[in-house]
């Protein structure tokens, strides 16, 4: 009786750090959830208002247009603020502002504002919720690595596209075009036709790929995603400690193989931590975000170490 009671005391031990990890797993990703969530509320309300106020119904409520908390439009407005000391039309000063903090952020910690807070991303998340209730594993990986690397690129191109036409017509050319604008005002009349195609295209493909929108054709995604290569703060696999398990590559929305690098500078990163022995890998301290150069070890350092050891 009494070697009965040992071991099951023993194996509650075992079991409790299992529980706890899974507890804190748990509680990053729901965190995450919340502010996407708040942040989603926020633009819709804002828009509302906005669309609105404009029409006549005043509500005691301050109100913003969904331009003033873009920091789309203060990227494409910096070239000609500081060539002539004037914004874009219809873009305000919070823009600018916006898109600063946005650029702190992402030098930093890479584009959290991607896997934060943009409700764009959010809605994308959504839908692909019922795509992997729809497809089970085959979500996320109909299109082969070959093609869907170079699809990647693309929205490189609509970045320098809507820069170099919004730089000659000082005006935002993306808005006809954009997906984002058309979900938080398809129902004012405002939207061009070209964005409601862009926003149905964007719907059907979230039940296939994760983001499609992120990954293929967003400029400011892009725009951010270059400071990946050289953020502050990364996201890093320490070697010695990783087990192969991939769950970091399953987990990663954006379909980065982070359980072969040692730091991930994937310009596809969107710095959403679900990778992370936060939210998906299994063993603590393996994969990190927040930890400075030098403090994770890689295989390759491992190797030479051992070999050194052994002359």
């Amino acid at each position: 009786m009494i070697i009965a009671i040992i071991k099951l005391s023993g194996a509650r031990r075992k079991e409790m750090p299992q529980k706890t990890a899974v507890l804190k797993r748990k509680n990053v990703r729901n965190i995450r959830h919340i502010v996407q969530a708040a942040f989603f509320i926020l633009v819709a309300v804002t828009a509302t208002l906005s669309v609105l106020a404009e029409n006549g119904i005043q509500i005691p409520i301050p109100d913003a247009s969904l331009h003033a908390i873009c920091p789309f439009g203060g990227v494409v407005s910096f070239y000609q603020l500081i060539s002539t000391g004037t914004l874009v039309k219809k873009v305000h000063e919070s823009s600018v502002v916006l898109a600063v903090v946005g650029l702190l952020l992402a030098l930093l910690f890479g584009p959290v504002i991607c896997g934060w807070v943009c409700p764009f991303g959010t809605f994308q998340e959504w839908l692909g919720k019922l795509g992997k209730k729809l497809f089970g594993k085959r979500y996320n990986y109909f299109i082969p690595k070959k093609i869907d690397r170079w699809l990647r690129y693309l929205r490189y191109f609509v970045l320098a596209w809507v820069s170099y036409m919004t730089i000659i017509t000082g005006k935002l050319i993306f808005q006809d075009y954009d997906p984002y604008y058309t979900l938080f005002n398809f129902w004012t009349g405002e939207v061009a036709i070209t964005g409601y195609i862009a926003l149905a295209l964007v719907i059907i493909l979230s039940l296939f790929v994760e983001r499609p929108f992120c990954k293929y054709a967003c400029p400011y995604g892009a725009f951010l995603g270059i400071f990946n290569l050289f953020r502050i703060f990364g996201i890093r696999r320490n070697a010695p400690t990783c087990i192969s398990c991939k769950i970091c590559d399953k987990a990663c929305p954006m379909n980065i193989e982070v359980s072969t690098s040692k730091v991930v500078r994937d310009h596809q990163c969107i710095s959403c931590l679900e990778c992370t022995s936060e939210t998906a890998c299994p063993v603590p301290a393996t994969v990190q975000m927040l930890a400075l150069p030098g403090t994770v070890q890689d295989s390759f350092t491992k190797k030479s170490e051992t070999s050194e050891a052994a002359k």
